[in-house]
């Protein structure tokens, strides 16, 4: 049965990995460079203009954020490779979702934004590489699609895909302004929450997450 998106709440607010909940339930997380879109792309998919608070400052998310949706756990990742605050703050953050990651937890599906007007960044492949490392079920939704005309669109998706080593099928164009790309990433989520055995992401070159990761 299809996802009711409309139940979408906040449950909670976490910014130490012991204070994480135990898993109870199919869990759907989201990753991404500072300033990628996340808390946009969350709002677009749950029909709610404020559900994840959107900031034109990076660096805003700093705990994991916790939603709800029909059943499902919607996981906001702090994003990584945000360079103005303290080195101990990005050692927090680091230790945050490293955390996260190291738990036994569902991980039925890892959406991994990546913003689609730029090349391959180092944190992204990194990024991309531990989920592959891990093997994690994950997609690569291209945000900010709306800033390039559709045939540019077409070609960075193809450019990006070949510059991570990834299947161009494992990435969703998307914006979260038009809407673009929404449904398609709804029914990704679909798939992985009814058959969790079915992996989305595809080979990765250049895994391993580095120690710079996330920071």
């Amino acid at each position: 049965m299809a996802l009711k998106y409309s139940t979408a709440r906040f449950v909670a607010s976490y910014g130490e990995p012991e204070q994480l909940p135990e898993p109870t339930e199919p869990e759907i997380a989201f990753c991404g460079r500072s300033n990628v879109g996340k808390s946009s792309l969350l709002n677009k998919l749950v029909g709610r203009k404020a559900l994840a608070k959107v900031s034109s400052q990076p660096g805003r998310t700093a705990n994991v954020n916790f939603f709800e949706v029909d059943g499902v756990a919607f996981v906001d990742l702090p994003g990584y490779g945000f360079a103005r605050v303290s080195k101990a703050e990005r050692k927090r953050w680091s230790n945050l979702i490293g955390g996260y990651f190291e738990q036994n937890r569902s991980f039925n599906l890892v959406v991994a934004l990546v913003d689609i007007r730029l090349d391959a960044q180092q944190l992204d492949r990194q990024m991309l590489g531990f989920l592959q490392e891990r093997e994690l079920p994950f997609i690569v939704a291209l945000t900010k699609a709306d800033k390039l005309g559709r045939n540019k669109q077409a070609q960075q998706r193809v450019s990006l895909a070949r510059q991570f080593g990834i299947d161009p099928e494992a990435m969703v164009i998307t914006s979260s302004q038009t809407g673009l790309g929404i449904d398609e990433i709804r029914r990704r989520i679909q798939r992985a929450v009814d058959d969790p055995e079915v992996p989305e992401g595809a080979e990765v070159v250049d895994a391993g997450p580095g120690e710079d990761l996330w920071q």
